[in-house]
């Protein structure tokens, strides 16, 4: 399906046009039909010649409904912008252009109405006049992404020329492209209410991502975010177990009444969207944002919110937003004056989490960074104003990074700005390496001290940047690699046990040698972490490979063996040979039997 929303002047026949095109009635309160003015949205839909379906989404002409009109407009991507003929260029047209021009609208067309009621003059006057009326309409239109539309002169009293509007608007919905079906989804909810047996239902135009029966989704709206699921999907009045863009849908959530959602709300895939209530932007269209009063609407989507704004310049400004919206960078915001009842121009979200400003000069120095960013959002201005970025928080935003992307890297889940990342391998390398030297047995830097130096945004992205320094982690502490680390005055002392150890494996220096040896706890643990040695209980030292030569001559035993067994086949005392016996134990290489009995697992 497709989605088509009217604009144009009040009483200008965009009911009556989408009536004769659908013969459906869009005015849906009794009100509206009593009057002949639509107040609120209306909704129909038809099939056009080559079998593609359209939905109309009609919106009110007059000015006292514009809220309405930018709700029914806003989420929409193709606009028919209808003037009469008989009337031609009116101030309300002029809001509904300025409301296109906004909202960065690129497809449309325009529709001169009651052809009929020019005819009467004749055809030459009838031409002449539509010529003048289509003349002033494309005048007008200049700049904006409805300049070259095409236009169709109907009546639809008559039913003259609506068969050429039919072909008209196929052929510019074939032009539109398809929408990304498999995008994240953000429904802007446009009505709510209650079905009877089936509880409350919110509709919407889906522009992009696919809705199906059972999905969860989060309701954002004035309080905080709502978990719901969808119970069933209507679309043309008709059920649908999965429906995708870009498509008017009916959505009836589980477990929720109607009179929790309102217009304005969102309905939106869990997680995948920023909720935004700063905003740095730049202005599209209208005037000066430096003349702008600093309290505004801002319309988005279906929502109405109230916002304060402080211009950095003529171009860009902060909006601050009572209540936290659904944004990313690329977003189109329509600003409009609570007082007055015309709209003041558009804007564009260029930064939905903008750093804060609190010295003199940051309005400028901040005017200056956002007129270098690209309307789309910058991926790799966000990485380089903040360091590292989480890949996923780059994919929330609709962030991509180009894959010849240069000055930035990707670390596992994070993309990290390279001279950032150079100024954390200098520091940490900096921080091991003088450790180190100052003092050659300290187990390291601790991983709590690193972050502490680093202010790393997260200890797995520290993993990566110890990796790129050249360092290991080894015990929770971080250390330059084995071969880079020695002993300092304690090597020759050290060297001294292992010669030993290497002609007699299990003679175990007594605590007298270490102590003569200037070894004391301190020297020994050091050297266990360069698996120089090996410390058991009872403060026997042995060398790493004693386990495993123990076994060969313990495997060579009768099964099983007694300790003074063990003690003599190795040429030890108790002293070393229990606590290695234990040890042994602990690994699994032997198994304890009794109080005097093991054996060697095979």
């Amino acid at each position: 399906m497709y989605v088509v929303a009217t604009a144009g002047h009040v009483d200008h026949g965009k009911s009556t046009l989408v009536r004769a095109l659908t013969g459906m009635e869009p005015d849906r309160w009794a009100e509206e039909r009593r009057r002949g003015l639509t107040i609120d949205l209306g909704f129909a839909w038809t099939a056009l010649p080559s079998g593609r379906e359209v939905a109309f989404v009609d919106v009110p002409g007059h000015e006292r409904f514009l809220s309405n009109m930018l709700a029914g407009l806003g989420p929409a991507p193709v606009a028919c912008l209808v003037v009469a003929a008989d009337e031609g260029w009116k101030p309300q047209s002029g809001d509904h252009r300025d409301a296109i021009a906004a909202l960065g609208i690129e497809h449309g067309l325009i529709v001169i109405t009651r052809a009929d009621l020019v005819a009467q003059d004749g055809p030459d006057a009838a031409a002449a006049r539509i010529r003048s009326v289509l003349d002033r309409v494309r005048a007008e239109l200049a700049g904006t992404g409805l300049a070259g539309a095409p236009a169709v002169v109907v009546s639809a009293a008559t039913g003259a020329g609506l068969e050429d509007l039919r072909r008209a608007l196929d052929d510019v919905l074939a032009a539109t492209g398809a929408p990304d079906a498999t995008g994240r989804v953000r429904l802007w909810v446009d009505r709510s209410f209650t079905v009877r047996g089936a509880g409350a239902v919110v509709t919407g135009t889906l522009a992009a991502g696919t809705l199906s029966t059972g999905d969860r989704l989060e309701l954002l709206g004035a309080g905080a975010p709502r978990d719901v699921s969808v119970r069933a999907l209507h679309s043309r009045n008709a059920p649908h177990e999965s429906i995708g863009p870009v498509s008017r849908v009916a959505v009836n959530l589980r477990g929720l009444d109607a009179e929790a959602v309102h217009r304005g709300d969102a309905l939106v895939t869990p997680g995948a969207w920023p909720l935004a209530s700063v905003v740095d932007v730049r202005r599209t269209t209208g005037d000066s944002l430096v003349e702008a009063a600093a309290e505004l609407l801002v319309h988005v989507g279906t929502a109405t919110v109230p916002v304060h704004v402080r211009p950095f310049d003529d171009t860009h400004a902060r909006l601050t937003l009572q209540r936290r919206l659904p944004l990313v960078p690329g977003d189109r915001l329509v600003l409009r004056d609570p007082g007055a009842r015309t709209i003041l121009g558009g804007v564009r979200v260029l930064d939905v989490d903008p750093p804060e400003l609190t010295r003199r000069g940051d309005g400028t120095r901040r005017a200056a960074t956002l007129a270098a960013m690209s309307d789309g959002g910058d991926p790799l201005g966000e990485i380089t104003r903040r360091g590292a970025v989480r890949a996923e928080d780059l994919d929330r935003l609709g962030l991509t990074v180009p894959a010849d992307a240069a000055g930035v890297r990707r670390l596992g889940q994070w993309w990290v700005h390279e001279p950032v990342l150079t100024g954390w391998c200098e520091r940490v390398r900096g921080a091991v390496t003088g450790l180190a030297d100052r003092d050659p047995l300290a187990p390291g830097v601790s991983r709590g001290a690193a972050l502490d130096l680093l202010a790393v945004p997260d200890p797995v992205l520290l993993d990566a940047v110890v990796a790129e320094a050249g360092l290991v982690h080894e015990a929770g502490y971080l250390v330059l690699p084995g071969e880079h680390r020695g002993l300092g005055a304690a090597e020759h002392a050290v060297a001294a046990v292992e010669d030993r150890l290497a002609r007699d494996p299990f003679s175990a220096p007594e605590g007298d040698e270490l102590t003569a040896l200037r070894l004391g706890a301190r020297e020994l643990a050091a050297a266990e972490r360069l698996g120089r040695l090996l410390r058991l209980d009872g403060s026997v030292v042995l060398l790493p490979t004693a386990p495993a030569l123990a076994m060969r001559e313990l495997a060579r035993l009768d099964q099983p063996f007694t300790t003074s067994q063990a003690r003599r086949a190795l040429g030890t005392t108790r002293r070393v040979a229990i606590p290695l016996l234990e040890l042994l134990d602990a690994r699994g290489w032997t198994r304890r039997l009794d109080a005097g009995h093991r054996e060697v697992v095979r």
